[in-house]
């Protein structure tokens, strides 16, 4: 028996978002952040520091090392793409530019498989709109396609995409092969060979990219929701397009086949780790996980709800389609890892994809207030903000305002603004772009079920490119590792200006991040604290939670400078050295 729909929706309501506007906002969301800046502290420079090793055979492809310290997430495959694309790169280019373009495509990747994640599953017979008594009712295809793109301004909207999809870091791989698996499964009903290819590079991906059982928790899952599916096709379909329940028992066996070979993968390649650890149950803890979920899946969660809600009587039916079984089950994975391990944010970012299919389907039943009511929030919201970093910029250039100013002077001691044109104009473009789209949405013009998302996505990829255009210098001041490194380096350089090879220094406490920084930046020749040969200086990390070795004796050594930033959240950094080297 088919349930009740709540998605009412004409043919006249899913015309098509343009396909040049699509292009030019993705175009827009994915380059700013990975073009023109330095690679970010903790864990954007840390991954590059692997890849680097492993670019000029450093370490062991399978167990990547920086100077003998094993990563922190124990991953193959992001360092392995960094690493590839440095080896082919021309050799004018930047190593870290060049460690990017993987990473480019992966982001890219995410946002097409999103896309056609939302289509596939909008296609199903339950996900379909209640079917008008004189006809006039959204043909299934024309639904599907707005629907999908309102899943992807819905996935490009949620403010914690923004940072760590533009680093180079496992997250970022892993977010795209948790969105390949999302949309290889809703595509099993329709297609063949591209959905089982797609599940087995999805899946493999992610557990080589460091969350093995993740992979096989989606697998597990993906295989039950093709097990359960019995539902049969109605309307048209596209060419080269079918729908076959009796497929659901294959699809569900080949899956759990994927699946097993994915675990038996990660096994051989020694990827298995154990860092479930139960969650606090402190009041403080729970608050910060709140304003975690709030914040970083917004605007998603609350459309999310909303879904849930007006479609609850297929969830409460036992009888559900894969419209909301599958996004379901890779949203509770994602929150259980949220909850579970220390990298909350880096987990909860996996749900995005189907959490914003999930809010996708919430469009078709928004009511003329809810929609205003969203309009208006974003508008004023994102506006504020955009015009925010404008004050900033242009107090950073003139000096007036002088409290904006002297904020920044505060915050980025040191700092120096320089002009540059480029991203001024780019900057200015995009804000013009922003007016005119607000002008279009207030204004008279035929309705689509993805209006109610164009401001939140067109707001979120503005101040994005407004922050990594005109705030790019101070962003790059205040998190990449250059300032610190320089200081360094000007001191080592003032004792010995004649010395023509890498300066060759012990170092004792520092992390990751900082070591990957003094070997890019820096030029320097690290050795970790009392091996032998023995070097001229010592760098020691005071401001880290990890106490330095007890081993180190400091007598032999004097201090030359003591480097803190306020910028890297109070980061301290000592230079010694050797008194009688």
């Amino acid at each position: 028996m088919n349930h009740p729909t709540p998605a009412i929706v004409a043919q006249s309501a899913v015309r098509r978002l343009p396909r040049i506007a699509l292009w030019l906002l993705c175009l827009a969301y994915v380059l700013p952040g990975f073009v023109g800046r330095e690679p970010w502290r903790n864990h954007d420079m840390t991954a590059f520091g692997y890849m680097a090793e492993l670019a000029r055979g450093a370490s062991d492809w399978l167990q990547p090392q920086l100077l003998g310290r094993p990563p922190e997430i124990e991953a193959l495959l992001p360092y392995w793409l960094g690493a590839w694309a440095m080896q082919l790169a021309p050799s004018g280019w930047a190593p870290d530019f060049a460690a990017r373009l993987p990473f480019i495509l992966l982001l890219a990747a995410t946002l097409g498989a999103t896309w056609y994640a939302v289509y596939y599953l909008a296609r199903s017979p339950r996900a379909q709109p209640v079917a008008f008594a004189f006809g006039g009712e959204a043909r299934p295809a024309d639904y599907a396609r707005a629907m999908a793109d309102g899943g992807l301004l819905a996935m490009i909207a949620c403010l914690g995409m923004a940072q760590l999809s533009h680093e180079t870091t496992p997250a970022l791989a892993q977010l795209a092969f948790t969105a390949l698996s999302f949309f290889a499964l809703s595509a099993m009903p329709y297609r063949t060979w591209v959905p089982a290819l797609g599940v087995a590079v999805g899946l493999a991906g992610l557990a080589l990219s460091g969350a093995p059982s993740m992979a096989v928790l989606l697998g597990l899952g993906g295989a039950v929701v093709c097990f359960l599916d019995r539902s049969e096709s109605h309307g048209e379909t596209e060419p080269g397009e079918q729908r076959n329940a009796p497929r659901s028992l294959r699809w569900s066996v080949a899956v759990l086949a994927i699946t097993t070979g994915v675990a038996l993968l990660a096994w051989y390649l020694d990827q298995w780790r154990w860092r479930i650890e139960a969650p606090e149950a402190s009041w403080s803890n729970l608050r910060s996980m709140a304003r975690l979920l709030l914040w970083f899946t917004w605007p998603a969660w609350p459309l999310a709800l909303w879904t849930l809600w007006r479609w609850r009587r297929q969830l409460t039916s036992g009888n559900f389609g894969r419209h909301l079984a599958l996004p379901l089950w890779f949203v509770a994975v994602a929150l259980g890892a949220t909850l579970t391990t220390d990298a909350a944010d880096r987990s909860l970012l996996l749900a995005l994809p189907a959490l914003a299919t999930l809010a996708a389907f919430a469009l078709p039943t928004f009511s003329r207030t809810v929609t205003a009511l969203v309009d208006w929030f974003t508008l004023l919201f994102f506006t504020i903000f955009a015009l925010m970093i404008w004050v900033v910029w242009i107090a950073a250039q003139t000096g007036v305002p002088r409290q904006p100013a002297a904020n920044l002077a505060k915050l980025l001691p040191g700092f120096m603004p320089s002009f540059t044109w480029l991203p001024f104009l780019i900057a200015s473009m995009a804000t013009l772009v922003w007016v005119w789209l607000v002008k279009w949405r207030v204004g008279r013009h035929r309705s689509a079920i993805w209006k109610s998302l164009v401001l939140p996505a067109g707001g979120t990829a503005l101040c994005w490119l407004l922050l990594t255009t005109l705030g790019l210098p101070a962003m790059d001041y205040g998190r990449s590792y250059v300032p610190l490194v320089r200081n360094i380096n000007r001191v080592i350089h003032a004792q010995s200006p004649a010395q023509a090879t890498p300066a060759c220094v012990e170092f004792d406490n520092l992390t990751r991040g900082q070591v990957a920084a003094f070997q890019f930046h820096g030029k320097l020749k690290l050795k970790p604290a009392g091996k032998t040969p023995q070097c001229g200086w010592l760098l020691v990390d005071t401001a880290t939670s990890r106490p330095p070795s007890q081993k180190l004796d400091m007598k032999p050594w004097v201090l030359r400078l003591n480097v803190r930033r306020r910028a890297d959240n109070g980061e301290a950094v000592r230079l010694y050295q050797r008194a009688n080297p």
